[in-house]
């Protein structure tokens, strides 16, 4: 997802969005460690997604202080 389509969503609409992500990463990290990873590449793009998910909160955190 890109950051503009982030920040058309709501606050708890994030928080399940980066939730999702971070098991998403679990789960690579773990097939990874068995050897099971088909695409190495996706855990980076999923870190990515977290990074700008997070930062799209950060945002509206701010703007509402």
């Amino acid at each position: 997802m890109t950051a503009k389509e982030l920040r058309d969503l709501t606050p708890s609409e994030l928080e399940l969005k980066l939730k999702e992500l971070k098991e998403e990463l679990f789960n690579l990290r773990f097939q990874l460690a068995i050897n099971q990873l088909e695409n190495p590449m996706r855990i980076t793009a999923v870190k990515r997604d977290i990074a700008r998910v997070s930062t799209v909160m950060r945002e509206l955190a701010d703007q509402e202080a």
